[in-house]
């Protein structure tokens, strides 16, 4: 499996593959990793999610970071892992996922919204912070809050991002994107996907800083 770290250094954007079924995911990941896309979270919301990832691990796991999103007990880290994932992302922060992830040494993205929530999924172990959801949470905060947080900690925008919102959040201090239905939802075929995933590649790479 690729590793978070050289997946973010690669192609910092998240495909949040929300509401896909097993019988695509295999098209939709291919697509998705031809665009150049690194990091594939599938929450566990999904039908029959981790049929999905397991199919994704077992055809690209040397070609992406993979796991699941909407992680909300414990028990269903060990499950991620026993699929093939080495992912866990959350809308909040919960100790007891928290520690299991450490257990299983996967990589853990809690959803957080106040610097509080922060520091304690630092302090928890997280290996970067989930700013969920990004409508709440704007550029000129994620600025306040890369002046207290530490440097080697990835700060992701989840949330309502377009290609058109992310300059903003990335000259303020962010370090990535999760990506959600402007990349995918329910029913897109892979075409539309392709596009979608074109747009958001391309607007990343515009932006100064950016070395892919």
């Amino acid at each position: 499996m690729m590793d978070f770290a050289t997946a973010m250094d690669r192609l910092p954007l998240v495909a949040i593959l929300r509401g896909i079924q097993p019988r695509e995911s295999l098209a939709i990941a291919e697509t998705l990793i031809e665009a150049g896309f690194t990091l594939i979270e599938v929450p566990l919301n999904s039908p029959d999610a981790l049929d999905s990832i397991e199919q994704i691990c077992h055809a690209f796991a040397d070609k992406a970071c993979i796991g699941a999103g909407t992680v909300l007990r414990r028990e269903e880290v060990g499950a991620v892992r026993n699929a093939g994932g080495s992912l866990i992302i959350s809308p909040n922060l919960d100790e007891s996922v928290a520690n299991e992830a450490f257990v299983q040494k996967m990589t853990y993205l809690p959803g957080v919204v106040t610097p509080s929530e922060a520091f304690r999924a630092i302090a928890l172990g997280a290996s970067g912070l989930k700013f969920f959801p990004a409508e709440m949470v704007s550029p000129a905060v994620i600025k306040a809050l890369t002046a207290v947080l530490p440097k080697h900690i990835p700060l992701v925008p989840v949330g309502g991002i377009v290609p058109e919102s992310m300059a903003a959040y990335w000259h303020a201090g962010a370090s990535g994107f999760g990506l959600g239905s402007s990349l995918y939802k329910a029913g897109m075929s892979v075409g539309e996907v392709t596009r979608a995933a074109l747009q958001f590649k391309a607007a990343l790479t515009k932006l100064d800083g950016f070395a892919g």
